[in-house]
């Protein structure tokens, strides 16, 4: 067996064309998977996108007099990166990752209503895991840790991210989404967990630190927000009287933002890395296919 052979173990990672082929295979898989497996799988990745989502809330509280604004920022992508290492290494469904099935479907290894039909799954459970978390975090007062510094964090997220107009989300959306799926990508290269890990954090904290938009990860920011605006009035009048929440509604947080950054994600994952990726390392492949089974019908004997 030669030091090359396919056979070989090896701790080596992969180059990006056995990624890809990789990211196909992995694309087939998931939009294979039973439905209910799917969609509980994808309320453990809203879940865990929450966690992290938690994890930067608390550690960016009140610490931008302290930091500064770059570095708090930085350090709120680096916590960030628990919700996408639980969802690659622990094993979940995340919508923004999923926009990579498009490698895939695009290589016609999978049907349209095949990809959307996962979509649509690992969508509506990654919302209810958000949910699910986000009740938890207001039924347990989390936001009134740290002398209320972390709902006053929490507060001021929602709001800052109900006030974008339209083509701003649908642009940040898509900056968020080709830094997520990048780093997925990246971690179809690993061989052990702890390159996975290295992969992840530094295309996650950095879409978090510029302040780019990931819609699982909103459907915890702003509900978290609209639960204390709206349910803990008192509160919020006694611990946020300054920050300016009139953005904060249902409303905005649907049209504002969840619909033009879901948009996005779409676009900057599923065409900026899925569909660039497949055009350079798996196009090739099945032109060549084409191309052999076309001159086969050619040259065959006629009956």
């Amino acid at each position: 067996m030669t030091q090359n052979s396919p056979e070989s173990p090896s701790l080596d990672a992969l180059i990006p064309a056995d990624m890809a082929i990789r990211a196909e295979a992995i694309g087939v898989k998931k939009a294979q998977t039973d439905a209910l497996t799917v969609f509980v799988l994808a309320i453990l990745g809203g879940a865990f996108i929450a966690l992290g989502a938690i994890f930067s809330t608390v550690v960016t509280a009140d610490s931008s007099h302290l930091l500064g604004y770059g570095l708090t920022k930085m350090l709120g992508g680096l916590a960030f990166c628990l919700g996408l290492i639980l969802v690659v290494v622990g094993g979940a469904e995340l919508f923004t990752g999923n926009n990579l099935i498009v490698m895939a479907w695009v290589n016609r290894r999978v049907s349209l209503n095949g990809l959307l039909t996962n979509w649509g799954l690992v969508y509506s459970g990654n919302f209810v895991g958000a949910l699910g978390t986000v009740l938890l975090v207001f039924v347990g007062k989390h936001y009134t840790f740290g002398a209320g510094a972390v709902g006053r964090q929490a507060l001021t997220l929602a709001a800052a991210k109900c006030d974008y107009e339209f083509a701003q989300a649908v642009a940040l959306g898509i900056l968020c989404n080709g830094l997520v799926c990048l780093a997925v990508w990246l971690t179809y290269s690993a061989r052990t967990t702890t390159d996975k890990v290295i992969a992840i954090v530094f295309p996650v904290a950095a879409f978090v630190a510029a302040g780019f938009e990931h819609s699982v990860a909103n459907m915890y920011f702003i509900p978290l927000g609209l639960l204390i605006k709206e349910f803990d009035s008192g509160w919020v009048a006694a611990n946020a009287a300054g920050i300016d929440l009139s953005a904060l509604t249902t409303t905005r947080f649907l049209l504002n933002n969840l619909l033009p950054v879901t948009i996005g994600n779409i676009i900057g994952g599923s065409g900026l890395v899925g569909v660039i990726y497949w055009f350079v390392y798996l196009r090739p492949q099945r032109e060549s296919l084409t191309f052999r089974r076309r001159r086969a019908a050619r040259t065959s004997p006629q009956r």
